[in-house]
């Protein structure tokens, strides 16, 4: 089909009612069709992409999530251990400023 509209283009004479100038000017309607599903490809890789990195956000939220929780149970594990280990009596400060108090 395509060969055939070029060789027409070609070999257009204007005694056969084909101007050479407007023949030029015809688009095929595969370019048409080509450049509609490149649109539809690229709209549909951009929902593909937010896609992904809803994702990947959402994966690094409940990382740090999960770290912190670790890293409190972590904390209150050893605060636990040091008020067992050193539960030999009250070290606070006396209030008054005497310090025989």
């Amino acid at each position: 089909m395509i060969s055939s509209i070029l060789l027409a283009i070609v070999t257009a004479d204007p005694a056969n009612g084909v101007d050479p100038k407007t023949a030029a000017n015809v688009v095929p309607p595969i370019t048409f069709v080509v450049t509609a599903l490149f649109a539809v490809a690229v709209i549909l890789l951009g929902f593909d992409l937010v896609r992904r990195v809803r994702r990947a956000q959402f994966r690094a939220e409940i990382q740090e999530k999960l770290a912190a929780e670790i890293a409190e149970q972590q904390g209150n594990a050893a605060s636990a251990e040091a008020d067992d280990a050193g539960d030999t009596g009250d070290t606070a400060a006396p209030t008054n400023g005497d310090p025989q108090a």
